[in-house]
């Protein structure tokens, strides 16, 4: 093999294996264990460290009160979690049961 390849061969491969491994890493965030980790009055910055980017988001602004949910959905969780003025106010956990 030519060795101007082989270094391009091996950092194409560091990159794909790395980004295989956050694509798990992030399904492995929405547990229930994560989800419980999550208390009223947390910032969205300390949500968002704990369960990654939210999958969806949708916020309002009206006068001095700002408004978001941010859901976050992986394989049949779902950890939706309500922000009024940056801080949470409410959160639901839930989890698809396998139907046979």
């Amino acid at each position: 093999m030519d060795r101007t390849r082989c270094p391009k061969l091996m950092i194409l491969t560091v990159i794909v294996l790395f980004s295989l491994c956050l694509v798990a890493c992030d399904s492995l965030r929405l547990t229930q264990e994560n989800f419980d980790k999550i208390r009223t009055g947390m910032t969205q910055a300390e949500v968002t460290a704990i369960l990654g980017e939210p999958t969806e988001s949708s916020s309002v602004d009206v006068a001095v009160f700002s408004g978001t949910a941010s859901t976050w959905k992986k394989d049949g969780t779902t950890i939706t979690i309500q922000f009024a003025n940056g801080k949470v106010v409410a959160k639901q956990f839930s989890k698809e049961k396998n139907v046979r």
